[in-house]
């Protein structure tokens, strides 16, 4: 097996594996990377608020600036702030590229969207951000489809193993539709988002 890579180590610190690839070495080895790794340690309160929030800032692949503006933009909304701040990180582009199998993974996603391979409603969008609004339909370009990566998209290699609801996928079309707003169940991401909200409110 060949050398473990930065997400391989990502992934062990933060107990989650963030790509498909992570898995074999995240299921070989679970425990954060170093000589200590398994040394067991009491986490403070402040840790694990700031793990949960370190999870969902790589799962989505955002930096730190994005993800805070994500949490002040889902605080002004009604409801709760954390089912808020998933289903507007769950409406990037880049998320829905990747949750409905055209991308493998988000780190592709966004490579795709920023070199203008991928279009909302026919036109051409190039910002991994872009937020989808109910009934927006994403697809690649004509142009682009003859491409290796999506030929393999369109066969299905990348397809997750549950479409959610709220998107309505067609694969050999290369297409998806976002038919609702993401509600926090449905989303399938591995955090304690009301750590993260207080982790922001401390």
């Amino acid at each position: 097996m060949s050398r473990p890579r930065p997400k391989v180590k990502r992934s062990r610190a933060l107990g989650i594996p963030l790509t498909r690839k992570c898995v074999p070495y995240f299921e070989r080895r679970p425990y954060p990377p170093g000589e200590h790794g398994r040394a067991r340690r009491k986490e403070t309160d402040y840790a694990l608020r700031l793990k949960e929030k370190q999870r969902l800032r790589e799962q989505y692949n955002v930096s730190e600036t994005q993800l805070r503006r994500t949490f002040d933009d889902a605080r002004r909304r009604e409801g709760k702030t954390g089912s808020n701040l998933v289903s507007l990180l769950e409406r990037r582009l880049d998320a829905i590229v990747w949750r409905s199998g055209i991308a493998r993974t988000i780190y592709q996603a966004r490579q795709l969207v920023v070199h203008r391979h991928i279009t909302v409603n026919g036109q051409r969008v190039d910002r991994s951000s872009y937020r989808l609004a109910v009934g927006d339909e994403v697809s690649v370009a004509p142009r682009s489809r003859t491409l290796p990566p999506f030929l393999v998209a369109a066969e299905g290699a990348n397809a997750p193993d549950s479409t959610p609801s709220y998107l309505d996928v067609q694969l050999t079309d290369l297409r998806v539709q976002l038919l609702a707003e993401p509600s926090r169940p449905l989303v399938p991401i591995i955090c304690d988002e009301a750590m993260v909200v207080e982790y922001y409110s401390r």
